[in-house]
């Protein structure tokens, strides 16, 4: 054991490799730990090529997982964690101490070396509880990761679908506003009352003011997303498609939706091992709830006036007389037992929220569906029938333009429903695999770490 743990050192990959398995395993993508001029280069060799041309929602996801500085902050707690563990792997250094007294003429020299035996008999369970926190680190990095993808494509739809908006808005104010100045003429040439006119210029007013607010919401939109990506400078001018992709021909069937949030759900793996945790440091506490120090020390004494040279040992040990390890005990399996109902709490609220998502994503592509097959079209018919009668001289022009503005509030519902689909399928992928957002994390003292060990 004295040589294991002298032995003790850190991994080549720092626990990289697990983090990478899990994230690829969920959503199909690799991420990437940058730590040397080498991966940054690594990384702009692969986002260059994805921002030349117009972002998909994959590309997107892409540069968040490799380039976003918040996840590559979130890694480094892999290198925390794995000093904590290689920490538990080795002995604490023994202590040497030195003494010399001199009483009259006689000088005595006192050496001696302590070694912390104490640490030796528990390092085993030292090192467990260690080995499952880090591996908490890493399901925690992965965690991470694939909430900046979830956040990610949350992020692209909203950008595209505003932007699809934006884009809308501007063709309706054009119309409104040829609308308005042929009502002025219209007006002048005594052919329309002034009340019609009042109403064209509402209408135009108030064009300005939604365009106004849908280009806004494009810039704040797009930001969050170029924020997520990590770009900025000349990367921040990314092009966007023109508009969301296309609504799928079938939605997904439920399916064992509980059974795989159960099997893939990072924050359920995490309470698990949490959990695990904590019932082998309170095997530890129990262990050593009387016994906490036990010091062997090797002595050798001498006297300048004598060639004879004193050898032995010292034993120290703590005697438990006023503290009988009651309270450690205690809070260790109060932290046990608290560890057992949050594990039970993050079970039922994974299947929760997993049935939550599934209905709201089925909810959204039949309302898209409606109104991409009922609404829209039956607009559109309309409005067909209406340049029919116009060009028969049936209705006026403004007729006609009145019509067109009953289309703005169903395009933008369409878009909106739209964009709300291809959310919901995102946050059902997330229910599925990570953490569902407003979910609460499991922080890093609430870990094995954070439990009693022995000193």
């Amino acid at each position: 054991m004295l040589l294991l743990s002298g032995c003790a050192s850190f991994s080549s990959e720092g626990g990289f490799g697990s983090v990478r398995s899990m994230t690829k395993e969920r959503i199909g993508k690799d991420v990437a730990w940058v730590k040397s001029d080498a991966d940054s280069a690594m990384v702009d060799r692969t986002i260059e090529p994805l921002l030349a041309r117009p972002l998909l929602v994959d590309d997107a996801v892409t540069i968040a997982l490799l380039n976003n500085k918040g996840l590559q902050a979130e890694y480094a707690e892999l290198g925390i964690s794995e000093a904590e563990l290689v920490q538990a792997g080795r002995l604490s250094n023994p202590l040497f101490s030195f003494g010399r007294l001199s009483r009259g003429g006689e000088v005595e020299i006192e050496r001696q070396l302590m070694l912390p035996v104490m640490g030796l008999l528990t390092m085993p369970v030292a090192k467990r509880i260690a080995r499952r926190s880090f591996e908490q680190a890493q399901l925690r990095a992965a965690g991470e990761a694939l909430s900046v993808a979830d956040n990610t494509r949350r992020a692209y739809f909203s950008a595209v679908a505003a932007q699809e908006s934006a884009t809308y808005m501007e063709q309706v104010k054009l119309a409104a506003e040829a609308s308005a100045e042929l009502a002025v003429r219209m007006v002048a040439a005594g052919n329309w009352s002034k009340l019609h006119l009042a109403r064209e210029q509402a209408f135009y007013a108030d064009v300005v003011v939604q365009l106004a607010r849908a280009m806004q919401e494009r810039v704040s939109q797009r930001e969050r997303l170029t924020r997520l990506m990590g770009l900025s400078g000349k990367r921040a001018a990314f092009t966007l498609p023109n508009r969301l992709p296309d609504l799928p021909k079938t939605p997904k069937e439920p399916g064992e939706l509980e059974a795989d949030a159960l099997k893939n759900r990072l924050d359920v793996l995490m309470a698990r091992r949490e959990l695990a945790g904590l019932a082998d440091s309170l095997g530890l506490t129990r262990t050593t709830r009387f016994v906490n120090v036990l010091d062997v020390s090797y002595l050798r004494n001498s006297l300048a006036e004598s060639p004879t040279k004193e050898t032995g040992y010292e034993i120290e040990l703590q005697i438990p007389l006023f503290d009988w390890g009651g309270a450690r005990v205690a809070r260790a399996e109060a932290m046990y037992m608290q560890a057992l109902h949050r594990t039970a709490e993050i079970t039922v609220n994974a299947r929760s929220e997993v049935r939550e998502a599934y209905t709201g994503y089925r909810s959204t592509y039949d309302i898209a569906k409606h109104y991409r097959d009922e609404v829209v079209p039956i607009q559109k018919r309309i409005s067909e029938e209406q340049l029919l009668r116009y060009n028969g001289m049936l209705i006026s022009v403004f007729e006609l333009i009145a019509d067109s503005r009953l289309q703005v509030a169903s395009v933008n519902a369409s878009i909106e429903a739209l964009r709300d689909f291809w959310m919901a399928e995102s946050a059902l992928q997330m229910a599925q695999t990570g953490r569902a957002a407003g979910a609460v994390p499991l922080g890093r003292k609430s870990g094995p770490a954070a439990a009693p060990a022995a000193h």
